[in-house]
C-alpha cells in the first residue's frame, strides 16, 4: 500500500463525517429510504450539588453567581455554634470533675475530728442551791448532766475551727473532704450532694463553648500570620517548623486567658443561687475587672501571666512533638502523612497519654491559683 502523495487525500468534509445517533427504543422496520434523519445529540446531566446536612451550609453548587449571601451565612455561623455547643456539653461534666478534683484540698494529717470532751456538773454547785432550784429535788443517785465545752471563738463571735473534718463548722454548701477515687467518683459525689445535683456538672458551659469558638477562629488567623511574617516563601507542602503552631497557640490562649480564669471560678463556686458569686459569665468578668486590677491584673498578675504562658505553650508543644519523639524512639517510620492513619492515630493516643504526665501538674498548679482573689498590690 502506497503513501498518499499529498494530505489533500486525507481530507475528509464534515458533511460526510460519521455521526452517532441514538437508536430507537423500538426498531421500526422502513420500506423505502428516506431523506437522513436529522441526529440528535447527546444532552449531558449532572447531579446539582446538594447542601451539607439539615441544609445548613451554603451551596456547593459552582455555577451560581459568587457573593455575599447573608442567609447562608448565618446558617453557618448557627450551624458552628450549635455543633461546639454540643461537643462541650458531652464533655463538660468530666471537665467539672476533674478540675474539682485539681482544687480540692486533702491534707495528709488531717486526721479524724475530735470529739468535745464533755463536762459535767459540779455537784458541791448543785448542792449548795436553794430549794426553789430545781436540782434540789433531783435523785442524788442520778448520773450528772454531760454538756460539751463552750467552744473558743474569735473576735467576732465565730466558732474557731480546728480541723477541717469538723462537721459543725463546715457550711452546708462545701462537699465535705474526701477522696472521690477519680473523675467519674467526683461526678457522682457532685450529682448526689444536696446542695449541687447533676446539673451542676454543666456549670461554665456557655463560657467553654465561647472560648472553643474564638480559640479555633483566632488560632488559624494567628497562624496564618506568622507564617505570612517569618516564613513568607513557604508553599503549603511544606511543613512549617514547630515552633509555629506553638507560638500561634500561645497567644490565643494568652489573648483567652480571662474567659479561662472566669470558666475556672463559675465551675468552682456553689451551684445554690443563694451561696453563688457570681451570677453568670459576664458578671463575673465585670466583678473580676472591677476588683482585681483590671486588664492589667487579669492578664499580667504574676500568678496569672506565668501559669498561662506555661500551660499554653506547654500542651500545643506536648501534643505536636510527642507522638514524632514517642515513633522515633520506637524505631516506627509513621508520620500524619502515611496512607493508613490508624497506625499514627494510635501513636498520637499513647504520646497524649504520656504528655499529661507533664501537662497535668502545670495545669493543676494554674487551676488552684485561679481561684484565688487577687490584687496588683498583693
Amino acid at each position: 500500500m502506497s503513501e498518499p502523495s499529498s494530505l489533500r487525500d486525507l481530507y475528509i468534509d464534515s458533511a460526510s463525517a460519521w455521526t452517532f445517533v441514538p437508536l430507537p427504543s423500538t426498531p421500526q422496520p422502513t420500506a423505502v429510504a428516506g431523506p437522513a434523519q436529522p441526529s440528535i445529540p447527546y444532552h449531558w446531566s449532572r447531579n446539582s450539588a446538594q447542601n451539607s446536612i439539615f441544609d445548613l451550609s451554603p451551596s456547593l453548587d459552582l455555577t451560581e453567581t459568587s457573593g455575599i449571601n447573608a442567609p447562608n451565612i448565618l446558617r453557618s455561623l448557627v450551624a458552628s455554634a450549635l455543633l461546639q455547643y454540643s461537643c462541650c456539653a458531652i464533655a463538660m461534666p468530666w471537665e467539672v470533675g476533674k478540675l474539682l478534683l485539681q482544687v480540692q484540698w486533702i491534707p495528709r494529717d488531717a486526721g479524724e475530728p475530735e470529739e468535745p470532751e464533755l463536762v459535767g456538773d459540779d455537784d458541791d454547785d448543785a448542792l449548795s442551791t436553794s430549794s426553789e432550784d430545781d436540782s434540789y429535788f433531783a435523785d442524788p443517785q442520778a448520773s450528772p448532766t454531760l454538756h460539751p465545752p463552750p467552744r473558743p471563738t474569735d473576735e467576732q463571735g465565730y466558732v474557731i475551727r480546728k480541723s477541717i473534718l469538723e462537721e459543725g463548722t463546715r457550711p452546708q454548701y462545701i462537699i465535705p473532704v474526701g477522696s472521690a477515687n477519680g473523675v467519674w467518683g467526683m461526678m457522682k459525689r457532685i450529682g448526689n450532694f444536696r446542695s449541687e445535683g447533676y446539673l451542676a456538672l454543666w456549670k461554665g458551659l456557655l463560657t467553654s463553648t465561647i472560648t472553643e469558638m474564638l480559640s479555633s477562629t483566632i488560632q488559624p488567623l494567628v497562624h496564618a500570620f506568622l507564617q505570612s511574617l517569618f516564613f513568607p516563601s513557604m508553599t503549603p507542602f511544606h511543613r512549617p517548623p514547630i515552633i509555629l503552631p506553638v507560638a500561634s497557640h500561645l497567644i490565643t490562649g494568652f489573648i483567652l486567658s480571662p474567659l479561662d480564669l472566669v470558666r475556672t471560678r463559675l465551675v468552682v463556686q456553689s451551684f445554690t443561687t443563694r451561696h453563688r458569686t457570681y451570677a453568670g459569665p459576664f458578671d463575673a468578668l465585670s466583678q473580676i475587672l472591677r476588683d482585681e486590677g483590671g486588664l492589667k491584673g487579669i492578664y499580667f498578675h504574676p500568678h496569672l501571666f506565668l501559669p498561662a504562658l506555661i500551660d499554653n505553650a506547654l500542651r500545643p508543644f506536648v501534643s505536636l512533638a510527642f507522638p514524632r519523639m514517642l515513633s522515633s524512639y520506637l524505631g516506627v517510620r509513621i508520620s500524619e502523612d502515611s496512607a493508613n492513619l490508624w497506625p499514627w492515630a494510635f501513636m498520637e493516643f499513647c504520646a497524649s497519654s504520656l504528655g499529661l504526665l507533664v501537662t497535668l501538674p502545670f495545669e493543676t498548679i494554674r487551676r488552684r491559683l485561679q481561684i484565688q482573689r487577687h490584687t496588683m498590690e498583693s
